[in-house]
């Protein structure tokens, strides 16, 4: 039997990936999550006026079954819609907008961009059908060691060739014009990513998923999820940094001892598996690895700057084009990719708990905005945005990897019962992706500890799924 085991980090991939190995090693295996910050990693709020609201990572596709799962399970609730506008901004004029009625958006998307819109929608609809095979091959219990395995067992190399080249070329080649990808497309991307229109096809096409469908947001917060999963696993949370893992052996199979640093100084465990959910890129993390032979190299790839600020303030609507603010009637605002555009995306957010009263702040009114950037807005920047603001709270993170088409994916398989959870942030960055690795890890993890290797790396699964049924 499986004894101790540790995850690094308790974001939502650590504690999806406890939940789901409790689930397949029993209740009895000892679970250690070793976190630094608080647990809920990127999924934190931030208080403004004794309100809670996200500051990061707030939607949740309507497809995301492992989600979906988390809040049935854990007994919490959606949270309440609010409805509101979007449109997209080119730093002079409002190239889109949206209306309350849809089909006179659709109408409007139509006469700007003709099938384009309908080519796109077609793109994507046929990777997400694809990418949804992935929860009848969990169910039935097989696993990925790497993640091109995973994209092939999917999409066949047709998917393995998505995170090789760009959304952008992709998107042309289906016959969607340049003027779409210009204005739309790179304004979808820079909203979700903060980048461009460049980002591999793959991750690309992750983000317009969740752009086109219907989201949703847990009540309370959607850090809810973590505690709750780490909660109900009855995980061991240490509130401790892990500087690096060192790989002893003892009675012929692998031991790993976890280096770490609390407040009370240093120390260290053994464990018969780790799963790291934690960014092992050296811009993200000094973590060692010691006495593994061949050596854990080291991963390429650096991670993308993106600031978060949370306004309370008054619009300046002018900026936008509306000097009577009583008219502005947004409540999205995304931007086309522009250089002298320092914003990628500014949204009127609500609190986490959306009562039935709520309304939503008049555009004349103090309201709660979040502003996406590259970099910290300087106060010129918030002036032009803001006609005056009570507070500002910045987050500096980096948060997603920057997307190169054609570089290699991380392994998710660094030694025999070593597992890298985030490699997958690789590939696309949103928590249902998180989900579907962590539980895709935890059943690696038992398959291979269990030696049940017919389970893993399976070719022809949708043959071999549809005969189980």
């Amino acid at each position: 039997p499986l004894s101790p085991a540790a995850v690094v980090g308790a974001g939502l991939g650590g504690s999806a990936v406890s939940y789901f190995l409790q689930q397949h090693f029993g209740p009895q295996v000892q679970l250690d999550v070793y976190e630094a910050a608080s647990v809920g990693g990127r999924l934190a709020t931030v208080t403004v006026n004794k309100q809670q609201y996200e500051s990061r990572g707030a939607s949740i596709h309507a497809l995301s079954l492992h989600m979906q799962d988390f809040v049935k399970i854990l007994g919490l609730k959606h949270r309440r819609e609010v409805a509101g506008k979007s449109a997209i901004f080119s730093g002079e004029h409002f190239v889109l907008e949206e209306t309350d009625w849809y089909l006179l958006n659709l109408f409007r998307l139509w006469w700007h961009y003709g099938i384009s819109f309908l080519r796109l929608q077609m793109w994507v609809e046929e990777v997400m059908e694809k990418f949804m095979r992935i929860y009848k091959y969990q169910a039935h219990g097989y696993a990925f060691s790497s993640l091109e395995e995973l994209l092939r067992s999917l999409g066949g190399e047709a998917f393995v060739n998505m995170t090789q080249r760009s959304v952008a070329e992709s998107l042309l080649e289906v016959g969607v014009t340049q003027r779409f990808v210009d204005d739309v497309i790179a304004a979808v991307l820079r909203s979700s990513y903060g980048q461009s229109v460049l980002v591999p096809a793959f991750a690309g096409a992750m983000s317009l998923a969740g752009a086109q469908g219907s989201t949703w947001a847990v009540e309370g917060g959607n850090k809810l999820v973590c505690s709750g999963l780490l909660k109900l696993t009855k995980a061991n949370v240490i509130s401790a940094r892990v500087t690096g893992i060192s790989l002893h052996s003892s009675e012929g199979r692998a031991l790993y001892q976890l280096h770490y640093e609390s407040t009370e100084g240093q120390g260290s465990a053994f464990y018969d598996m780790v799963v790291v959910t934690t960014p092992l890129h050296p811009s993200r993390s000094n973590f060692t690895f010691e006495n593994f032979d061949p050596p854990i190299a080291d991963f390429p790839g650096a991670f993308h700057p993106s600031v978060t600020s949370v306004v309370h303030g008054y619009l300046n609507s002018s900026y936008f084009g509306f000097p009577d603010p009583k008219l502005f009637p947004f409540t999205s605002i995304l931007t086309t990719d522009t250089p002298e555009l320092f914003f990628h995306a500014m949204d009127n957010i609500c609190p986490v708990n959306v009562s039935a009263a709520f309304r939503r702040k008049q555009p004349q009114e103090a309201a709660v905005w979040r502003v996406l950037s590259r970099q910290p807005l300087d106060k010129q920047q918030l002036k032009t945005l803001f006609r005056s603001y009570y507070s500002v709270q910045v987050a500096e993170r980096q948060s997603h990897p920057r997307y190169d088409a054609g570089r290699a994916l991380p392994p998710i398989v660094l030694h025999h019962n070593l597992f890298y959870l985030s490699a997958v942030e690789w590939l696309a960055s949103s928590m249902e992706m998180v989900a579907v690795a962590a539980k895709n890890v935890a059943l690696l993890a038992y398959n291979r500890w269990h030696q049940e290797l017919d389970k893993i790396d399976q070719k022809d699964l949708m043959h071999k799924v549809k005969t189980e049924l």
